[in-house]
């Protein structure tokens, strides 16, 4: 669903970005988070195999911040800028063939935490959460719109969006999920498959899950 922030300086990544905003013909969806969390040793060793740090959680959440601030400038300024933020720090940087959605391609955020969701209020125009029980789901959603109306942002201008795991055996839990997540306000429904792949999975879905769920 979305990159860790963890793996690339912002500058580069909003450079990466842009390519594929453009060879896909402006399509790109351009997804974010704060990346592992510091408890999960199979997330954790991959820091590790690359030689890349792993910052604690309070440092992961603010450099988010820093990154999407200066991603969406490079991607709509025009003249160089200087940035000084906490943990980044950019001198002339300068966005150019600038995507081809405007007036950039649209930012989701990925997360559940209070911290993040304050990072979504203020950047996102997604915010994605990764199912679980719909008591939270709707819980978090409640506190994403008060982390809104903190900033004056009106809650409805940000597309609720929920990534849901597909039951091949058991359709109907999938088509139960979609609906509570409709009806708690999540317009953007993100089915994940599993391998092993069912022969025709996609057409599967298509008629099983969207069409009877629509």
């Amino acid at each position: 669903m979305v990159t860790s922030n963890r793996f690339r300086p912002p500058a580069l990544l909003a450079k990466i970005a842009t390519t594929v905003d453009i060879v896909s013909g402006g399509r790109l969806d351009f997804g974010i988070g704060v990346g592992s969390r510091p408890g999960h040793p199979l997330a954790r060793r991959e820091y590790a195999a690359h030689g890349l740090p792993f910052h604690d959680t309070t440092h992961a959440v603010q450099s988010l911040a820093e990154a999407c601030t200066v991603i969406r400038r490079l991607w709509t300024e025009e003249k160089p800028f200087d940035f000084h933020g906490t943990h980044v720090k950019l001198t002339g940087a300068f966005g150019n063939p600038k995507p081809v959605q405007r007036p950039h391609p649209p930012i989701l955020i990925g997360g559940r935490s209070s911290a993040t969701l304050r990072v979504v209020a203020e950047h996102a125009d997604l915010w994605n959460i990764p199912g679980g029980d719909i008591d939270d789901v709707v819980a978090r959603s409640a506190l994403l719109d008060r982390c809104c109306a903190e900033i004056g942002r009106d809650p409805a201008s940000l597309t609720r969006s929920i990534h849901l795991s597909v039951s091949y055996d058991r359709p109907a839990l999938t088509k139960d999920a979609i609906g509570e997540a409709i009806d708690a306000g999540f317009g953007h429904i993100v089915l994940g498959l599993s391998a092993p792949y069912p022969v025709d999975v996609a057409r599967w879905v298509a008629d099983e899950l969207i069409s009877t769920s629509a």
